[in-house]
């Protein structure tokens, strides 16, 4: 049972746009919320998520766009201090 929960998150996980967003890292493309945004753009017929966001667009953004708003919530303080421009240098291991 835990496989299959596992399995099913990492198949949801790998079409968020949260998570594309943030991996696409394009220059003036949204921080803040994007990939509800993106998901939002997508539904409201936006035609061009590649160059706005740097991503193609979830192939079900109204079934992505829970999941994203939930992640892009919790991501929230990360995305607000990255558009302040405020650095912060993470390490560890071991």
């Amino acid at each position: 049972m835990n496989r299959l929960l596992l399995a099913a998150l990492m198949l949801m996980t790998a079409g968020c746009a949260s998570v594309s967003t943030l991996d696409a890292a394009k220059p003036g493309a949204p921080v803040v919320y994007s990939g509800t945004r993106l998901d939002l753009y997508v539904m409201q017929g936006g035609c061009c998520a590649k160059d706005r966001f740097g991503t193609e667009a979830p192939r079900y953004p109204a079934l992505d766009l829970p999941g994203s708003a939930l992640l892009d919530t919790l991501l929230l303080p990360l995305s607000v201090l990255t558009v302040l421009g405020v650095g912060f240098q993470a390490s560890g291991g071991l």
